[in-house]
């Protein structure tokens, strides 16, 4: 009975020749590829105001860091969570 309802909690997954892969795995995959496909098309030089400072540096370096940081933002609260 036990083994029924911890089958009923896993996290999805697909099979794929033969492999158990997790849904999860295959979004974050897709998302990544799709962050880096519209970095890779935006290449054109940007002007960045930061307060004080005026920056230009191309789009891609903006979207790049702004797609990293989202990242690691999101690791660290999904780490968070888990510990609570």
């Amino acid at each position: 009975m036990a083994r029924n309802a911890a089958k009923a909690h896993a996290p999805s997954t697909l099979t794929v020749k033969g492999q158990d892969i997790k849904l999860r795995t295959i979004g974050s995959v897709l998302i990544a590829a799709l962050a880096i496909w519209f970095i890779a098309a935006n290449t054109k030089s940007v002007t960045i105001r930061l307060w004080i400072p005026t920056v230009t540096l191309p789009l891609w370096s903006v979207l790049a860091v702004t797609f990293l940081v989202g990242v690691v933002l999101g690791l660290l609260i999904a780490h968070r969570r888990a510990r609570q």
